[in-house]
């Protein structure tokens, strides 16, 4: 695991139930502003699922994004939390 893997990891892991970032926000929380795509990437790599709830990191346009078990399974997380997101892109 890379540095920048585990700061991503230590900051999504810290998102309360029912609460959201972007990877934007993430990516500003790491220190490097500019790297939201490595943000999900990193997420997609997640070898913690149970402990790093990267379901909860959404785009910036407030739309699901991806997620390693799939978009509709991030919108049932997500509701079932009462997050409300656009949709699934």
């Amino acid at each position: 695991m890379t540095k920048f893997q585990e700061k991503v990891y230590k900051v999504v892991s810290g998102i309360p139930k029912g609460k959201t970032l972007t990877y934007k926000e993430v990516a500003k929380l790491i220190g490097s502003p500019k790297a939201f795509r490595a943000v999900g990437t990193a997420l997609n790599k997640n070898p913690f699922l149970g402990a790093v709830p990267c379901h909860r990191v959404v785009r910036s346009d407030g739309k699901a994004g991806g997620y390693v078990l799939g978009t509709k399974k991030k919108l049932e997380l997500l509701k079932k939390e009462l997050v409300q997101v656009l949709s699934s892109s």
